[in-house]
């Protein structure tokens, strides 16, 4: 059984000294609370340099360890899974993650998953997958007030002297603050967007399917930090489920308020999002538009449509009878939007693991529709260009078999000197193509704002 060092470290309520005092490693990830502007978020985790990276594209899964590469076509769930065995630890139960899986699944994944047509133009080089196995972490509890520095028993001496020599500095390191954006655009205009959500209500009508996410993407060129794009972000749209990644040339930044599947012990949870309308400009607007929500029959079908494919979902790899949902049609209120958030659980079965769990909830339905598969073909269909890294998912799979992933939206995706974005929502029966339009931007207006600031 793997024995865990833990050391304890000065907590910060905000953790941007920890990860500036390790970001010029390689592979820095950040999965961020949001704190202290969020007030959902408890934990944030921090890792770089790992042992292992997985890092997959179409058919193959590039494997890079510091004695060399190998490509592998197994299933890539199953390769991350294989990875983590060795690293099993049954102690630290009450913390998120000990060492273990970090990174994102791509919405694109999926296609290892489906089979789905091959229309949308592949423009963004990112790949489908990249997950480090990293030996060591810096965690805060920002509920308990503590941190710490967690090492696996492979993590060298050396290297666990140097991180806690760098997070020990009380000085900050100089970042480069420097961001800009210009030749914003988006993939549709106003008229042809509206062209793809007649024909999404058109398949509906025949029976196709119930509901289909549709998203356009905006993109940019840029020049500058992404990470100094990121600060900026979380300071106008701090959420729960951020995250920050360096790829090297490329970079993932997200600001997610929308948890995918969180796993602790044998319990999982998923909290799908559908159900939108912008803030109110005044306190009298903001609780106009609020109870407007909660009180909408067409919001409220479509969240019960996605529960009812994520309890499916879960009910794949979890004990019969043990799926409930809790939660339905909460009202949770970010500062840009009010959202329907729904709870559903379960118990996982002892013969899955936590890697099977996610990819037979893979992509998340709430980004889809349903049902599922036809959904996404319709997307495949009607969006002029893969999601990438959109939709899809990221977090973190410990080594004592815990595990939490966000749902990726509000997530933008820098790749060369170009940056992405996208917005979307669930389009049904009833959906009026002014408001979809105008609730796409809604979702994404605070990031483009930021950006362009």
């Amino acid at each position: 059984m793997t024995q865990l060092s833990v050391t304890d470290i000065d907590y910060r309520p905000d953790s941007r000294p920890l990860f500036e005092a390790v970001a010029d490693l390689p592979q820095a990830v950040w999965l961020d609370s949001g704190r202290p502007r969020s007030r959902f978020g408890r934990y944030d985790i921090i890792a770089a340099a790992p042992e292992t990276l997985l890092t997959t594209r179409g058919l193959c899964t590039e494997v890079t360890t510091a004695s060399g590469k190998h490509s592998a076509r197994d299933n890539p769930f199953a390769l991350v899974q294989a990875h983590l065995e060795p690293l099993h630890t049954s102690v630290a139960k009450d913390l998120p993650f000990c060492g273990g899986a970090l990174g994102y699944f791509g919405y694109d994944l999926g296609r290892r998953l489906e089979r789905l047509p091959s229309l949308a133009a592949a423009d963004i080089d990112l790949p489908d997958m990249q997950i480090g196995i990293y030996n060591w972490a810096l965690v805060q509890d920002h509920q308990q007030r503590h941190a710490w520095l967690l090492c696996l028993p492979d993590c060298a001496p050396t290297h666990r002297r140097d991180i806690l020599q760098r997070v020990s500095k009380k000085d900050t390191k100089n970042v480069n603050n420097f961001f800009k954006i210009k030749n914003l655009k988006s993939n549709f205009d106003v008229s042809s967007y509206k062209e793809k959500l007649a024909k999404i209500d058109a398949y509906i009508h025949a029976g196709d399917c119930y509901q289909v996410n549709f998203a356009q993407r905006f993109s940019a060129d840029f020049e500058g930090s992404p990470y100094a794009a990121y600060r900026r972000l979380r300071q106008v749209l701090p959420s729960p489920y951020s995250a920050f990644m360096d790829l090297g040339d490329q970079a993932v930044l997200c600001l997610s308020p929308e948890r995918f599947i969180h796993l602790a012990g044998q319990q999982v949870e998923t909290r799908p999002i559908k159900g939108t309308l912008p803030r109110g400009a005044s306190a009298a607007a903001d609780r106009a538009n609020a109870q407007r929500l909660q009180a909408s029959a067409k919001d409220r079908a479509e969240n019960l449509m996605i529960v009812d494919l994520l309890r499916n979902d879960l009910g794949k790899s979890c004990l019969p009878g043990s799926v409930r949902v809790p939660e339905l049609f909460r009202l949770e209120s970010f500062p840009n939007v009010h959202h329907l958030v729904s709870t559903v659980t379960g118990t996982l079965s002892s013969d899955r693991s936590p890697l099977a769990l996610l990819q037979h909830c893979f992509p998340g339905g709430s980004i889809t529709g349903a049902p599922k598969l036809r959904a996404m073909q319709i997307i495949e269909e009607l969006e002029p260009c893969r999601r990438s890294i959109y939709c899809g998912s990221i977090g973190y799979i410990s080594a004592n078999g815990n595990m939490d992933t966000n749902i990726a939206i509000r997530t933008l995706a820098c790749d060369g000197d170009r940056i992405h974005c996208w917005g979307g929502g669930g389009i049904v029966a009833d959906s009026e193509p002014d408001l979809e339009y105008a609730e796409s931007l809604a979702k994404i207006q605070v990031l483009l704002d930021g950006l362009s600031a």
